[in-house]
């Protein structure tokens, strides 16, 4: 079977959409750390569609910590089909990315990249382990083993906070404008959070040029929203088969796409606006919609499914115990906390029950369920904060933050192992160990971790409804469980 790559597009047509730009005229503009999987089914799709027009905005991915999405696509000229599964299936042969570098090996390419004039936006999708911060607060975690090479070294940096750092303080040196830099990243204020992040790491470099960051890099926050699971080997097979091509590396998606832009980009940017994104002023209440509506659901119904032995989340939300019980977190405890004049809340919850439940994309419990200790403090503690301060119920969203307790123990309903994936799972094994059966000693082991829970671990009333509902858990199961909280 004949290799993606430039020569096979012709062959593509009738199948495919697939570029109808010149890419031998396409420039590097934006350089983005952290190329996986979602980015490649969003920012690239939309960069893509702008090319025609403007061709100077192309895209050089970075990969901070593997090789292997560069080694996937370099043979392909970095090509690579988007399927959209609906109804139907539509694929797309993405060209927007024009090469993609391995950090780890070429980070002297890279910075040599991000420091060139045309480079006006770097983007970042890094995942919320990728800041090197406290979750809790936002603020950058100046112990962060990665944090701490990157000041002794701040010439070869592995982080992204560090990549941007030293690749700014090359561009004041030679007397370039600052790029600005994009989170697409799900962190509450990305771009605000950002900011803090890069500007404190600037300062512990150097006082007077943490105060330039400060003062001359935008950074806009965004919000950013489609689902995207995992390549696995079956879709490469469905790939080969629908287009009589091999992509090593193709992308699954949904039909939704959905991205919010703060409008702030004083180097410039693209014409996002004519390809269906929302530039706006105020990023926040789109971005607490989809982070509390979305997101919260999304981890809740993967924790509690996966402990219910269910794969996929279509799965869960298939079942009309899972369905009513996250329709009601939604309904009940996570619109009360937002204010959107005008945005009909009730409709966004129906259509996200419906993205759920599409059984084309096969999007699994586990690999939602994973960072979890990075994920919980804007998806549902946030939430929970505003809904006691409120007196409102939590009982729903407690039992979202009690299935991710009672997940990291490691053992699973059926008494098979869970591989924990996590920056601080040895941290999660020890907590679980020394508590074994016991619900109190396990929840206060695990609020006892600060930079995830901070203030809530104080909290009687979180910490009583956390304990109820892992002894619940433990004795009945998840799905028992759900159907007692609906």
């Amino acid at each position: 079977m004949q290799r993606l790559s430039t020569a096979s597009l012709p062959a593509l047509a009738d199948l495919a959409a697939v570029p109808t730009y010149d890419r031998s005229k396409v420039r590097p503009g934006i350089v983005h750390l952290g190329i996986g999987a979602f980015h490649r089914a969003h920012m690239a799709a939309y960069v893509d569609r702008l090319l025609g027009t403007t061709p100077e905005w192309g895209i050089v991915g970075a990969s901070l910590r593997r090789p292997d999405t560069s080694n996937a696509l370099a043979p392909q000229d970095f090509l690579y089909v988007l399927a959209v599964r609906g109804e139907t299936t539509e694929y797309q042969v993405i060209g927007s990315v024009l090469d993609i570098l391995d950090a780890t090996s070429e980070h002297e390419k890279l910075l040599e990249i991000m420091t060139l004039p045309a480079i006006r936006i770097v983007s970042l999708t890094v995942t919320e382990k990728g800041y090197c911060h406290d979750p809790a607060t936002g603020a950058l975690d100046e112990t962060h083993a990665d944090i701490v090479h990157d000041l002794a070294t701040p010439r070869a940096p592995v982080s992204a906070p560090g990549f941007l750092v030293e690749a700014l303080w090359r561009r004041r040196q030679a007397g370039i404008a600052p790029f600005t830099v994009m989170s697409c990243d799900n962190l509450p204020s990305n771009g605000v959070t950002t900011a803090r992040i890069v500007s404190r790491l600037a300062a512990l470099r150097d006082a007077e040029f943490g105060a330039w960051v400060a003062a001359n890099v935008a950074f806009p926050s965004t919000m950013v929203d489609r689902i995207v699971p995992a390549t696995t080997d079956a879709d490469r097979d469905a790939i080969g088969a629908a287009l009589g091509i091999e992509d090593a590396w193709p992308i699954m998606t949904e039909p939704f796409t959905q991205w919010v832009i703060e409008d702030r980009f004083p180097s410039g940017r693209p014409a996002f606006e004519t390809v269906g994104a929302q530039l706006v002023t105020d990023v926040e209440p789109f971005e607490k919609m989809k982070l509390r509506m979305l997101n919260g659901a999304h981890s809740s119904l993967a924790y509690l499914g996966y402990l219910a032995g269910k794969q996929y989340v279509s799965e869960v939300v298939a079942d009309p115990v899972f369905r009513d019980f996250v329709h009601a977190l939604m309904t009940e405890e996570a619109m009360p906390t937002l204010d959107m004049p005008g945005t009909d809340l009730g409709a966004y919850r129906d259509q996200l029950l419906q993205r759920f439940a599409n059984p084309e994309l096969g999007h699994r419990t586990w690999q939602i369920a994973m960072d979890g200790t990075q994920k919980l403090p804007q998806r549902l503690l946030g939430t929970i904060r505003d809904r006691l301060a409120s007196g409102g119920s939590i009982d729903r969203l407690a039992l979202g933050v009690a299935a991710w307790m009672r997940y990291v123990t490691g053992v699973d309903e059926s008494g098979g192992v869970i591989e924990v994936k996590d920056p601080l799972s040895a941290r999660l094994r020890t907590i679980a160990d020394g508590a074994g059966r016991d619900a109190g000693r396990l929840v206060d082991g695990l609020l006892g971790v600060g930079e995830v829970f901070g203030d809530l671990a104080g909290n009687a009333v979180f910490r009583d409804s956390l304990v109820a509902h892992v002894e619940r858990l433990w004795a009945v199961g998840a799905r028992e469980t759900v159907a007692g909280a609906r």
